[in-house]
């Protein structure tokens, strides 16, 4: 048992763990903070531009008294799905290009040389030049 709580020490307390368990507790905050967003800000402007309430229920005709189809909360919820994904799409868009900066890109290996008698551009691997047939070192 000891061994077993070790292991899951070791799991739970591994940087890629701690980083993953951050991010869920961030973006439900993030999350609740899109939502009043929606409910405060976009919904009421969408009431005045459209002149009608936003949101609603339709009535169904079977089941239980008061039972609906609220389809103004799924909407809602629509929209708040694309805030946050737009928002996450530009942050990790920002982070890969704040990842990139002050790395050196690799240069490639050259694949020619300039032969040392004609000038000529040959294969980096020659050892003659196949312009002027002289003898190449290696």
């Amino acid at each position: 048992m000891k061994k077993f709580l070790d292991e899951f020490k070791e799991f739970a307390l591994k940087g890629n763990v701690m980083d993953m368990a951050i991010g869920v507790i961030i973006g439900g905050a993030f999350t609740a903070i899109v939502t009043a967003f929606t409910e405060d800000f976009i919904t009421p402007l969408l009431n005045m531009i459209g002149g009608a309430k936003f949101g609603g229920k339709i009535p169904l005709p079977f089941g239980p008294e008061g039972n609906a189809i609220l389809w103004g909360d799924f909407l809602s919820a629509v929209v708040n799905f694309l805030i946050v994904a737009l928002i996450l799409f530009a942050m990790l868009k920002a982070v890969n290009k704040l990842m990139t900066i002050g790395k050196k890109k690799e240069e490639e290996a050259p694949t020619t040389k300039k032969c040392p008698f004609c000038q000529s551009e040959i294969s980096i691997k020659a050892v003659k030049c196949p312009h002027c047939t002289s003898d190449l070192d290696k």
